[in-house]
């Protein structure tokens, strides 16, 4: 993989952000963004205990998907409160995502401010909150719905993997999905080159997010997620502005996953092995272009 170090501004003006990160697609980190909210200080591991962890929550572990089995279906579940208790006290291998915790406790919205300056079409009513013990992993995708995120860090640091949707086919994506099927955990030391060898060429980038840190991952960057240490993080989504940016969502939310879920219901084997070739067909072809 080629990787590249992702841009970081301790302030970055909206007007910049527009002009150089958001017209471009382009991800970046603003280091002073969440600072000013309340959130920067008062949300920890107690605080959500406290509000939320009588909660039942779903908990993924480190284990990734086959090409089987339906996406965001849930390992176990357990207490919001437990979990946090489990993941306090050292490492755990289990992570939560897409927790709209603020259906929850309405009032920690009041904890941050939507940055409408930097850009519109927020989706106000999922901020989503993403926690991970130390050594969990998000695996390589991009977001089903095609939004921009606005990813903030709190508590802990977190190495994060950035690739823009057009290297898909370098990364192996599965089609009908929006997973890869290439494992890049701790892709630092121990990639599968001679499995996924047009991965040498993919292009991206990479960045360590800490306390505070905003990272912006524009509609459709696929990106892959270790936490270093146990944290969480927030995610604010923004549609895109185009219509065909809408409809791509839709037709992700709606049309592709619906029909890759009855596929491996009706066809498993058929449709992995289709699957399968259609894969490697991809990565072939793109790696003869370079």
């Amino acid at each position: 993989m080629q990787l590249t170090a992702l841009d970081k501004f301790d302030h970055l003006s909206p007007e910049d952000f527009k002009k150089n990160y958001y017209q471009k697609n382009k991800p970046v980190v603003i280091r002073d963004l969440a600072r000013q909210w309340p959130a920067y200080h008062k949300w920890n591991w107690d605080y959500f205990i406290n509000i939320v962890g009588d909660r039942e929550v779903g908990v993924y572990n480190n284990v990734k998907s086959d090409s089987y089995t339906p996406i965001n279906t849930a390992d176990a579940y357990m207490k919001f409160g437990k979990y946090l208790n489990m993941v306090k006290k050292g490492p755990v291998e289990l992570r939560i995502f897409l927790f709209n915790i603020f259906q929850h406790a309405p009032q920690i919205v009041t904890d941050f401010t939507w940055p409408d300056a930097y850009m519109k079409g927020f989706v106000k009513k999922f901020p989503m909150l993403f926690v991970g013990g130390e050594g969990s992993i998000t695996h390589m995708h991009f977001d089903i719905d095609m939004s921009h995120i606005l990813h903030t860090q709190f508590i802990g640091k977190k190495r994060v993997l950035l690739f823009p949707f057009e290297e898909q086919h370098k990364l192996y994506r599965k089609p009908w999905e929006v997973l890869s099927l290439a494992n890049y955990a701790r892709y630092y030391d121990n990639f599968d080159y001679e499995k996924f060898p047009a991965a040498k060429n993919a292009q991206g980038y990479e960045v360590v997010l800490e306390h505070g840190d905003t990272l912006f991952m524009p509609a459709g960057y696929w990106h892959h997620m270790e936490y270093i240490d146990a944290g969480f993080a927030m995610s604010l989504r923004a549609l895109q502005n185009s219509l065909t940016g809408k409809l791509k969502g839709a037709w992700n939310l709606f049309g592709m996953r619906n029909i890759d879920t009855l596929m491996k219901k009706t066809a498993p084997k058929w449709w992995y092995d289709r699957k399968l070739k259609q894969v490697y067909a991809a990565a072939d072809r793109v790696s003869a272009d370079i």
